[in-house]
């Protein structure tokens, strides 16, 4: 039994190779009992971005691999023959040409060697920072949604402020809050960029109230024509401020949902919101196209790692339809539909091409409080996310497996 195991997870670690493509970069690949993997990977110690960019694709591309539950990575940087080693390993392996050293992307760096086993330490790492029910509850905010794109240019704000709009046209106490610090564009899509929230008697900022709910946004406090040259701990403190000193609700009166619109990637500010926020579940946006598709499972991974519940996928710029009814699949056809299924979440909504969606992101009236033809992509996707967040709440939080 015990050879039989080892024979499946060494044809899993076979698999992760083979759908890497068995680069040079890659030192090893090992899968415990569990279903975890560990990739060993050789990046370039100069270029961190770079090498965070890789371990995020091959992790992507590793979790969907059948029987493969979470993925964790071990980045190491080559040392030349006779430089002097940060820490002296006693057991290096004949051959070996060099000892190798973890990049610094983490608080605590470790280090392997080529050819050496890893340990339980290592095993471990990339293991979730934040267990669910851990971080304790904002008073005034009963559930937040957070709305997230690993790559710009989805839609994702769109998506955000018409989902709010939508919720809010159904009853719900609704708050919206733009955290793309960089670039936030929901005081123009809600029609508020001369708003200025006030600030109360208990010194906690007044959100904006448009369209029935209540938002916030850094577009409100700065020059709309000022760039935000922040580093990241200033990003990070900026959107703890905005959710933990407004006025969004009363632990008598709380928000049914926040609506966060996050901006796009896995940097600081999405892993802020996904390990100190209380989050309740995350909704992730894309578009059809496989240049997209990618960084969906990077953005799923982050959530998995995080243990923030998905709970589906929205496909925007589906299609558009002519005059004559036919349907042009500008931006292919399927895409969303096939990876919610690799990623075994429902697909909530398929967001056509339609004018009168941008229009109302320029005019600042949200698409689905117009026209019903227009706004009903959005209200059926209201009801399913009120759907999907009730039955967070009534169950144990789902585990996201990726399979083929």
């Amino acid at each position: 039994m015990f050879g039989s195991k080892g024979k499946t997870r060494q044809k899993q670690a076979d698999a992760i190779m083979k759908a890497l493509g068995s680069p040079p970069w890659l030192e090893s690949v090992s899968v415990d009992e569990t279903g975890r993997a560990v990739l060993v990977i050789e990046a370039d110690p100069a270029d961190t971005a770079a090498a965070e960019a890789l371990r995020m694709d091959a992790e992507g591309k590793a979790g969907l691999v059948p029987g493969i539950k979470t993925v964790s990575t071990v980045l190491t940087a080559e040392r030349k023959q006779g430089a002097a080693p940060a820490h002296t390993h006693n057991h290096a392996p004949a051959g070996s040409k060099g000892r190798t050293e973890l990049l610094n992307l983490t608080p605590s760096p470790r280090r392997v060697q080529k050819g050496a086993r890893l340990s339980d330490e290592a095993m471990q790492q990339g293991a979730p920072q934040r267990q669910q029910g851990s971080v304790a509850k904002i008073p005034g905010i009963s559930r937040i949604l957070v709305v997230a794109s690993a790559k710009g240019g989805v839609g994702k704000s769109t998506v955000s402020v018409n989902l709010a709009a939508a919720l809010a046209k159904t009853g719900m106490k609704v708050g919206l809050l733009d955290a793309d610090i960089y670039g936030p564009s929901i005081p123009t899509m809600l029609g508020t960029q001369g708003a200025e929230p006030k600030g109360s008697a208990n010194k906690k900022l007044v959100p904006v109230e448009a369209h029935g709910m209540k938002t916030l946004s850094i577009g409100y406090l700065s020059d709309p024509d000022a760039p935000m040259i922040w580093r990241g701990p200033i990003v990070m403190s900026a959107i703890t401020q905005m959710l933990n000193d407004a006025e969004w609700g009363t632990p008598e009166d709380p928000l049914d949902v926040l609506v966060i619109d996050t901006p796009p990637g896995t940097g600081d500010a999405q892993l802020t919101i996904a390990q100190k926020v209380p989050v309740t579940a995350a909704l992730i946006v894309t578009t059809p196209q496989e240049v997209a598709l990618a960084d969906v499972r990077r953005g799923a991974a982050m959530f998995t790692k995080t243990a923030v519940p998905v709970i589906g996928i929205v496909e925007t710029m589906s299609y558009f339809q002519d005059p004559a009814g036919n349907k042009h699949y500008l931006m292919g056809h399927g895409g969303g539909k096939r990876m919610a299924d690799a990623l075994g979440l429902p697909l909530l909504a398929e967001v056509p091409m339609l004018q009168a969606i941008r229009e109302g992101g320029d005019t600042g009236v949200p698409a689905a409080i117009g026209d019903e033809e227009t706004a009903k992509a959005f209200h059926e996707l209201a009801r399913k996310v009120a759907i999907g967040l009730d039955t967070l709440e009534t169950k144990a939080p789902p585990e996201i497996v990726f399979e083929d």
